[in-house]
């Protein structure tokens, strides 16, 4: 039987821990090792529980959980952060992300959307919100840098590599730059969240990108 992902959740308000840690604990494959109250607390149980997946909110007392997440990272430890959090400005966003946090999440998310995303980041991958990628996406566009026209044989840095996707493989790359969880296309395509895997991982490799929020904002920069 695989290992449970281990998750802390930190947030400064006790209920909203105790709702999330709730609802993550239906979930068979996901475990709530621990919660905490700011970021110092945060510090402490990852070296105490060792969890995989840190839920970091971003407002509390004492640490914040920017700072917290700057730490974890900076330390190389094994638990991936995912900011889950009300803040939804640029700044907030921008910052998160900065200090190495594998994906940023609002709290309006439903539990399937949140547990899909445990999984994503446990696994390796990032995840946005889908109003977040939205939002980066004039961002993404300063830190891109002009490049010269490439030869004509196939532009693989652009439009040109769309052909390089099956038709199904395009469906589910339009499905991600609309936010959809791995849940949620294997339930509209009526296939295996394991089909549905194996599909971002060749759509990762023909896109050439990192992650599957990599690709969405391509996607999405290319009119998907």
């Amino acid at each position: 039987m695989p290992a449970k992902i281990r998750v802390l959740i930190v947030d400064d308000q006790a209920l909203i821990r105790t709702g999330i840690a709730t609802l993550l604990a239906r979930k068979p494959d996901i475990e709530v090792v621990g919660q905490a109250g700011n970021g110092a607390e945060a510090l402490a149980q990852v070296d105490a529980l060792d969890p995989d997946v840190v839920l970091m909110d971003l407002q509390m007392p004492g640490m914040d959980g920017i700072e917290a997440t700057r730490r974890l990272t900076a330390a190389a430890r094994r638990p991936v952060v995912l900011i889950l959090t009300t803040f939804r400005d640029d700044e907030h966003i921008l910052q998160g992300l900065a200090a190495g946090a594998r994906g940023y999440l609002l709290k309006d998310m439903d539990h399937r959307s949140l547990a899909e995303a445990v999984r994503t980041v446990a696994a390796g991958g990032a995840l946005l919100h889908p109003e977040i990628t939205a939002q980066l996406l004039p961002y993404l566009g300063k830190l891109v840098p002009a490049q010269p026209d490439p030869p004509r044989e196939l532009d693989r840095s652009g439009p040109d590599r769309l052909a390089l996707l099956t038709e199904r493989e395009r469906l589910i790359l339009g499905m991600l730059a609309h936010g959809l969880t791995n849940q949620e296309i294997s339930e509209q395509l009526v296939i295996s969240i394991g089909t549905v895997k194996n599909h971002i991982s060749s759509i990762l490799s023909k896109l050439a990108v990192r992650d599957r929020t990599q690709a969405a904002l391509w996607a999405r920069q290319h009119g998907l």
